[in-house]
């Protein structure tokens, strides 16, 4: 090695030049350099004012900014006029430069990034300024490719791989994919198809940058990434690859879109462009079958590396920079469409988005970013001694000692042992990620493929069903459903994959039979939706978690069923069994919907739809663990809605300002939202409805919006109110995002649907009936103005304490519940009805109501509590009530209470034998007595 050095130094040394630049730093770091770089050697040789005019510039000593290579670039091609001159400039320009990086790189004057930066900026003026000279020739000769409206078309060319993600290495090919928007035809004297056009232009651009001439080249082309490999097409319309990649591609041709990035073309189409390939490349749900179709390409590559004798390649054997790539790409590819900030190129960014996700720890992300950057200096170093592609590790000794001292190692020994060590771990991380789940035949198979009657039905028995018979009849009729006759070759496999799993974990629970049996119904729904089959089978975790919950509730695989969705939640078991807090909900609200643009009434109503039903699961899943408390449940469940419904109506309200502005002589918005029911009393629960009432400011008959087209504040308001409920009750894909009733205002169903405060006042004093009033108990406001949400506030306060006639009020609330009973109560022999029985939750409902509105004159403080809970406490405090009495209620309440959320949670009615709860029910019965008598 010394002595081939030597030999190009003395070489050097008959330049008039050599001695001045050995006396100086750059001396030692020639040897360094042409140690590295035979190269670098030779072109300096061939041409030593290059280096010696790279030395005066100061080039060697100082990073090139962006511009002022684009300058220089400018500058190399201002006299070419044929396509001869650009090859030569372009490859003059690209020798001088080369040796520049190559030059930093070595010497540790330039970081890998900067390196990598460098060589894409590069290839990125290479074509963008090529094309610039080849597309003016091509429209001298046959003019100005247009399309069918006249509008003047350009060549879009699209990079890939590490082109695209810029992080293009010493020696790499460019991979290119050329489009134009649209078909149509060039205005010249011999007019061609734009395709024709467009496909000349290709080839010649291919020529200046990848032909090999007597100067060398500027970038080897590769063209096979396009639509249909080498038979396609040189370039296609936008249209064309929209239907190619939607109809036609491959499962690999996603993970290779990930980096696509236009390098030409105005930024109008390369948006479009853009927009058209991310649908492809990132699902709108959580893709788990993208860690399948990786993990099927690596195998393909190993078996190819390992034929070719290649397992030591250092970008595509074990442990290497594409299995890092693949690591971080999975993770894009599989959660990418519903968190659009992982929709990045490149890898290093990628890795840290992923530890501050958590979806990766901190650990391993810092340990696979050590192992690229080491990998990836190594790559460069390979590269640079003969500016040639290769990722193999030398094998002769020289090699390997020049390799070991250029990554600053003394000995080849040194460099391997740290090159083994960050390989091991790229593979071992590599292994946990794309863990293959299908390794052996499960023992459960022969029960789902039932080869026979009788065996199948043992291996049932044994797993732990109780009534085998019928579970494999069960299993059968869904095997032959028509979901699954009709499934593909690739999503059959998935499903004879799960099967044997999930009756393995059904097998498990205290109800395995019944278990199952919701789980099929949620199979079928889901079973011709692949991503959600990969979900189950790649996270062994979420298939846990959904027999447990399908065990435990029938309300929960409901949901599953009519939000599939949904299954993502079960990915993080931290996450599932500890729900939300209000702040929390609305800064998760706020992260989903600021990745929506603000015109997406569609995704907007999804999201939120996702959002309130994946909240409701998780509040479902930690009740049902008994994470939280009865009373917390409603509490989750109430902050919930009332996040939504703040959020609703910001929508709304930012829709009806843009269309109309302001509306006129309010304070602040002038509107609010009271929630009546349960959704007042903050006792919501699973399956409840909201009853809002929407009241407005005052102001005076003429008030107008001040927007360029202005209405009436009247019907600002009122189109406000048609807003919100459409968007909380109109169905989309995942649903109603609540049911609304809004008949308890004023007037009921005949009335305004937003009324004014004063409107709204006069009613509850002058015509609202004894029932109304008890409503006005549990109401209050959830969303809107506050000062306005005030005021309102002061009329119930008002009207609640209002002076009554003590055995009337008695003689109308006792009436009112009979009522009720006579048309609602499903109490029969031997069954209790534990919302409209005697004795159940009507009834402590309608006694505090009753309460209130008798005693809230005399005792203010029972006007500050919409919720049962603390009222029935308020009214033992101020002697209302007698304090065992009061405790009584409020223990059979929240026994009632539970039992309800509990059937709702097994759909089922809200009904219990006769004989439970009895003692809470006679309590219940004695107060009622003591209040309205007999």
């Amino acid at each position: 090695m010394a002595g081939r050095l030597q030999e190009l130094l003395s070489r050097w040394d008959e330049h008039p030049r050599a001695g001045e630049l050995a006396a100086g730093p750059l001396g030692e770091e020639l040897r360094q350099v042409w140690q590295a770089s035979d190269f670098v050697a030779q072109t300096c040789l061939r041409e030593p004012e290059l280096l010696l005019g790279l030395a005066d510039d100061g080039l060697l000593d100082r990073p090139l900014r962006a511009t002022e290579l684009a300058a220089q670039l400018e500058k190399s091609l201002a006299r070419v006029t044929d396509e001869n001159d650009l090859l030569r400039a372009l490859r003059g320009f690209r020798r001088r430069q080369m040796v520049r990086i190559i030059w930093r790189d070595i010497c540790h004057k330039a970081s890998l990034e900067e390196t990598l930066e460098d060589l894409s900026e590069l290839a990125d003026q290479s074509i963008r300024q090529s094309l610039m000279l080849l597309d003016a020739w091509a429209q001298a000769r046959h003019g100005v490719p247009r399309d069918a409206q006249g509008e003047p078309q350009c060549l879009v060319v699209l990079g890939m791989g590490k082109l695209g993600a810029r992080e293009l290495n010493l020696s790499s090919d460019i991979d290119l994919i050329f489009t134009f928007p649209a078909h149509g035809q060039t205005d010249g004297r011999r007019p061609l198809s734009n395709e024709q056009f467009f496909t000349r232009l290709g080839r010649s651009l291919i020529n200046a940058l990848g032909r090999q001439t007597e100067d060398g080249f500027v970038f080897r082309v590769d063209m096979r990434l396009r639509p249909f490999g080498e038979a396609g097409p040189l370039a296609l319309s936008f249209s064309a690859m929209e239907t190619y990649y939607f109809s036609q591609a491959r499962e690999w041709e996603r993970y290779a879109m990930i980096k696509a990035r236009p390098v030409t073309g105005e930024t109008a189409y390369r948006e479009q462009l853009l927009g058209i390939l991310r649908p492809f490349v990132y699902r709108r749900y959580i893709d788990f079958g993208a860690i399948d179709a990786i993990r099927d390409m690596k195998r393909r590559i190993q078996a190819e590396m390992h034929k070719r004798g290649m397992d030591a390649n250092i970008k595509l054997g074990r442990g290497g920079i594409r299995e890092i790539e693949f690591i971080g790409q999975a993770f894009q590819l599989v959660h990418g469409g519903r968190d659009r900030e992982l929709q990045l190129r490149p890898i290093m960014a990628v890795l840290k988005l992923l530890a501050d996700k958590s979806l990766l720890g901190e650990t391993e992300v810092q340990e696979l970013s050590c192992a690229y950057h080491f990998l990836r200096l190594t790559e460069n170093r390979l590269q640079a001694w003969k500016d040639a592609q290769t990722h193999l590790l030398p094998v002769d000794e020289e090699g390997r000692l020049r390799l070991a001292r250029s990554m600053k190692f003394a000995s080849w020994e040194a460099f391997s042992k740290v090159l083994e060590a960050h390989r091991g771990r790229v593979e071992r991380y590599f292994l946990q990620v794309f863990a293959d789940t299908d390794s052996e035949r499960h023992p459960l198979e022969k029960a789902w493929e039932v080869e026979d009657q009788e065996q199948a039905r043992e291996l049932l028995r044994d797993a732990g069903f109780a009534d085998p018979a019928a579970v494999l009849e069960r299993m059968q009729a869904f095997a032959n459903s028509h979901a699954c006759r009709v499934l593909s070759q690739g999503a059959r496999h998935k499903l004879d994959r799960l099967m044997p799993q999930l009756m393995e974990h059904a097998g498990r629970v205290q109800n395995p039979d019944q278990t199952l049996e919701r789980l099929l119904e949620l199979l079928q729904a889901i079973v011709q939706r692949t991503a959600y089959m990969d979900l189950l089978l790649e996270n062994p975790q979420v298939l846990e978690q959904l027999v447990r919950l399908g065990s435990e509730s029938r309300w929960v695989v409901g949901q599953l069923v009519r939000y599939p969705v949904l299954l993502d939640e079960l990915l993080d078991p931290r996450q599932l069994y500890a729900p939300l807090r209000r702040e929390e909900l609305k800064n998760e609200l706020t992260a989903l919907l600021s990745r929506i643009a603000a015109d997406d009434l569609e995704q907007q109503m999804e999201r939120l739809r996702q959002f309130a039903a994946g909240n409701r699961l998780r509040t479902a899943a930690a009740d049902i663990t008994g994470s939280i408390e009865l009373m917390v449940v409603s509490d989750y469940l109430t902050e919930i809605a009332e996040v939504v419904l703040e959020e609703v109506l910001e929508l709304a309200w930012r829709h009806l300002v843009g269309r109309h502005g302001l509306p006129g002589e309010v304070d602040g918005r002038g509107f609010a939202i009271l929630a009546y029911g349960k959704l007042g009393g903050r006792e919501l629960g699973y399956g409840s409805d909201l009853d809002l009432v929407f009241l407005h400011a005052d102001y005076s008959m003429n008030a107008l919006t001040d927007g360029q087209r202005p209405v009436a504040n009247d019907v600002f308001y009122a189109r406000l109110a048609q807003r919100i409920v459409h968007l909380l009750n109109t169905r989309t894909p995942s649903g109603v995002l609540y049911e609304t009733d809004m008949r308890l205002r004023p007037n009921g169903e005949s009335g305004l649907l937003v009324s004014s405060l004063a409107g709204f006042e006069k009613y509850q004093r002058s015509s609202a009936w004894t029932w109304e009033h008890q409503a006005l108990v549990r109401a209050r406001s959830v969303a809107g103005d506050e000062r306005l949400a005030a005021r309102v506030s002061a009329v119930r306060d008002q009207v609640l304490r209002r002076g009554r006639d003590p055995r009337r009020l008695a003689q109308e609330v006792a009436g009112m519940r009979e009522k009720m009973r006579a048309s609602l109560d499903r109490s029969r022999d031997g069954v209790f009805d534990i919302k409209q029985g005697r004795g159940g939750i009507t009834d402590i409902e309608f006694m505090v109501q009753y309460a209130v509105l008798r005693w809230a004159r005399e005792y203010p403080a029972l006007t500050a509590w919409t919720d049962n809970i603390r009222l029935l406490e308020t009214l033992a405090d101020v002697g209302v009530m007698d304090p065992s009495r009061g405790e009584s209620l409020v223990l059979a309440y929240q026994r009632f209470r539970d039992s309800y959320h509990h059937l709702t949670l097994q759909e089922q009615p809200g009904l219990l034998e006769a004989e439970a709860l009895k003692a809470e029910r006679k309590q219940v019965t004695m107060v009622w007595e003591q209040f309205f008598g007999g």
